[in-house]
Parts: structure tokens; C-alpha cells; sequence
């Protein structure tokens, strides 16, 4: 079968993702366990972490401080990102977020929201944090983060 049919239908009966960067972002100032980075949006139902889609050819690290700064206002350098370790989470509705760890001091990080995709950003101590929407509870929990 030529290369290009065997792409083709490849590419029918492959399955499909959508490819995500999620930005787990501590303050540098506090000590362990720190304070967490989250963020209230309106179409959700609880606080989640800086993430977003990648656009196309976008690599994983540069997307994820991307949204981040979209979202909050805060400025990574990809480069600064840390991997997580699984660095990828495959969720059953065909998304695949990639994780990335870094630490600002949050004394001297303006968050800055647009009050339409983001509604509130705050800084919470992880060992007391709000009421999580499920993905991002589940997302800590898989590194033990905040609550069992």
C-alpha cells in the first residue's frame, strides 16, 4: 500500500486529542508545602490552574507560559518550566494536558485577570486550599499536592 494511503487512513481511524499545558505555579517566598497560584473562572465550579490548548506547532512548555500570562498576568520564562513527572495525563474525553511546575515570589508578582475568561487569581496555601473543580483535584492529587 503507497505511503500516502496508508497515512490516509491512519489518520480516519487513529485516535483524536486536543493537547493542552497546565501551569502549576508556586510561591517562591513561603515555605514548603507553599501557596498555590488558582484561578476562578465563570463556566466552572470551583478554582482550577492556568491551562489552556496549544495552538498548532506550539511546543508544550511555551504554551503553558503562554496561558499562563494570558490568564494571570504572569510572565515564565518557558525554559524555567520543570516538567511534572508523568509530564502528560491522558483524560478519557480525548485530552491530553501537558504539566509544568515553576515558583515566582508572589509578594512581587502582579496577577492581573480580564474578568471575562478569569474572574478572580489568588494565591492558597496548599494545605488549605478551596474548593477545587474535579480535573484540578484530581491533576494535584497525582502529585501530591494538597489534599489526599
Amino acid at each position: 500500500m503507497p505511503s500516502s494511503v496508508r497515512r490516509t487512513v491512519a489518520s480516519l481511524v487513529a485516535p483524536k486529542y486536543l493537547v493542552g499545558a497546565v501551569a502549576v505555579i508556586r510561591d517562591s517566598e513561603t515555605p514548603e508545602p507553599s501557596r498555590l497560584l488558582l484561578l476562578r473562572q465563570p463556566t466552572k465550579h470551583g478554582w482550577s490552574l492556568p491551562a489552556g490548548l496549544l495552538k498548532r506547532h506550539e511546543p508544550a512548555a511555551v504554551g503553558a507560559a503562554r496561558e499562563l500570562f494570558e490568564e494571570t498576568g504572569v510572565r515564565v520564562d518557558p525554559d524555567d518550566l520543570t516538567p511534572g513527572n508523568p509530564n502528560a495525563i491522558i483524560h478519557p474525553v480525548g485530552v491530553v494536558d501537558t504539566v509544568w511546575f515553576a515558583s515566582v515570589p508572589a509578594s512581587t508578582t502582579q496577577l492581573r485577570v480580564d474578568g471575562g475568561e478569569i474572574l478572580e487569581a489568588n494565591w492558597f496555601p496548599v494545605d488549605d486550599l478551596p474548593r477545587l473543580t474535579r480535573n484540578t483535584a484530581q491533576l494535584l492529587a497525582r502529585y501530591d499536592i494538597g489534599r489526599p
